[in-house]
């Protein structure tokens, strides 16, 4: 997860200052549901955050653990499919999968892939998923405080 290649494009994303930002990955359940949530509180106002995905589930109940310890609240997510996203006026998709095939989004938005590890990993205990589902939280709160200047 200490790919470098990400701030490039986080620092360009700060300067473009889109208006609508979806993250997407195939359940919607855990990755993109923690961006949503942590891009939410670092926002400034007027700016849309959402999140899909290609083969949506439920929220998983680490992503909701993790981001309480950080006081953000995910209990009122649930997950919704790309396809329910207009297109129109999204202008930035970024796809968080890593292994698995990202949802792809017909939009004309701009494309960012940053490919992180599935948390809820098989085989993993209870505490290892949990600690997995901190360290996606940690890196995507890191990425998304340089995207919003915080």
């Amino acid at each position: 997860m200490k790919d470098k290649s990400w701030q490039a494009e986080a620092e360009e994303l700060k300067r473009l200052a889109p208006k609508h930002i979806l993250f997407l990955c195939v359940a919607n359940s855990a990755r993109s549901q923690m961006a949503e949530g942590i891009a939410r509180s670092l926002a400034p106002a007027g700016v849309t955050i959402s999140s899909a995905g290609s083969k949506p589930s439920r929220v998983n109940p680490l992503a909701i653990k993790a981001l309480d310890e950080i006081s953000i609240d995910l209990r009122g997510h649930f997950s919704k499919s790309v396809d329910t996203i207009p297109p129109e006026g999204v202008e930035v998709v970024i796809t968080l999968c890593a292994e698995e095939e990202c949802p792809v989004f017909l939009g004309r938005a701009r494309r960012i892939h940053w490919g992180l590890p599935d948390p809820g990993g098989a085989g993993l205990s209870d505490e290892q998923k949990l600690q997995s589902f901190r360290d996606v939280r940690d890196e995507l709160k890191r990425r998304l405080s340089v995207v919003f200047g915080r």
